[in-house]
């Protein structure tokens, strides 16, 4: 997919197989899914690589054997917003390159569209943007579905970050896309979220429109062993070695979290250091949290103080599952077990703090060193 690489470990786009780590069983998993007509509910915290692996998934797959879009609904607020990125993808892919004739097919279909066609003046790719007469939104949505489902072959289509779909204000959109999904046999979705409570209600409550209606895909961790043999051939290719206790050292640092994986591995990389050592990566890891330092004093003068040493004193801990109990409440100069709940929420909101099976910990693994002073 991608030409001249100029380092192997992205940490923005996705590059191509070879520079994918692991992830086999996942790709296997989805393949099965869609496949078999199983709709898949994708949960995962942020930065632990679920866009990467749908990105993977679909290069995967032969354009002969499937369609398959990728919708990032991230930062959508209404049904507009949705409606209009949907449209988007789908035209970009299905109606290049431009002509008068797919045009017209457009116009004929989707009557409530405005496209216009041009070509990425970077990449060369075409591209498509559309303006959606308002209150149509409902009508262009189920056009887009009966225009996916009428193709010669199957159709893919993954909607990350969904559950931006339970803020809209607007409309209740889960129950207009489950009236539309419901009916389809030729077209197969890949839900990805990362608030997993949010997710948990849209898919496992049973007053929900798309309740039980998808098989659950949580997503984990890199194992250590793949992801040391992946960096040590991209280091050696550079004529860079890394020792296995040194990422055994930044793999446990960084709590195996895979974002935070790549960055470091892509700093290393960078700084083209022949022999990486267990001081390296401390050094480098240093280096990051602090050029992040003052994004995260500003991201603690906006959450009240309380949240502020709520916060720390769970960085200090790196994990917490009985942040009421009186242990934690002594150690930390609590007060009472309310505002610890409360300030909780709040960190849970805001996408500082991150739970798991009832277990805290700081979202931003770099925040939480910086939070700790330990490097």
């Amino acid at each position: 997919m991608a030409t001249n690489i100029k380092n192997p470990f992205s940490i923005t786009a996705y590059l191509g197989s070879d520079y994918f780590c692991d992830r086999v069983e996942e790709v296997n998993f989805l393949l099965k899914s869609m496949k078999n007509a199983s709709n898949v509910t994708l949960i995962s915290p942020r930065k632990m690589g679920k866009t990467g692996l749908i990105r993977h998934f679909f290069n995967s797959i032969d354009t002969v054997d499937a369609n398959c879009f990728y919708i990032d609904i991230y930062g959508t607020s209404n049904i507009q917003d949705f409606t209009k990125r949907f449209a988007e993808e789908v035209l970009t892919k299905k109606i290049t390159p431009f002509t008068q004739r797919a045009w017209k097919s457009v116009s004929t279909m989707f009557g409530a569209l405005r496209p216009v066609f041009s070509y990425d003046g970077i990449t060369g790719m075409p591209q498509c943007t559309v303006d959606i007469k308002p209150t149509t939104e409902d009508v262009t949505i189920k056009q887009i579905f009966a225009y996916l489902e009428s193709s010669n072959k199957p159709c893919y289509v993954a909607f990350d970050e969904f559950q931006e779909v339970a803020d809209y204000k607007d409309c209740k959109m889960e129950a207009i896309l489950r009236s539309h999904i419901q009916h389809l046999t030729n077209v197969h979705f890949i839900f990805a979220g990362s608030k997993k409570h949010i997710m948990s209600q849209i898919f496992l409550s049973a007053n929900r429109p798309f309740y039980q209606s998808t098989t659950p895909l949580h997503l984990k961790e890199i194992a250590e062993d793949e992801y040391y043999k992946f960096a040590f051939r991209h280091f050696e290719k550079n004529r860079q070695t890394i020792t296995e206790e040194a990422f055994h050292h930044l793999y446990s640092l960084v709590e195996s979290a895979t974002w935070y994986v790549q960055k470091i591995l892509h700093e290393l990389y960078q700084d083209g250091i022949k022999s990486i050592d267990n001081k390296t990566v401390t050094d480098t890891i240093k280096r990051v949290v602090q050029e992040n330092g003052q994004t995260y004093q500003s991201l603690c003068s906006l959450i009240t103080p309380m949240q502020v040493n709520v916060l720390k004193a769970i960085a200090i801990e790196r994990t917490v599952s009985e942040p009421n109990s009186k242990e934690f409440l002594s150690t930390y100069s609590f007060e009472n077990g309310s505002s610890v709940r409360y300030a909780i929420e709040s960190l849970l909101d805001k996408e500082l703090l991150y739970e798991k099976d009832g277990v805290y910990s700081v979202y931003d693994k770099f925040m939480g060193m910086w939070l700790r002073n330990d490097l």
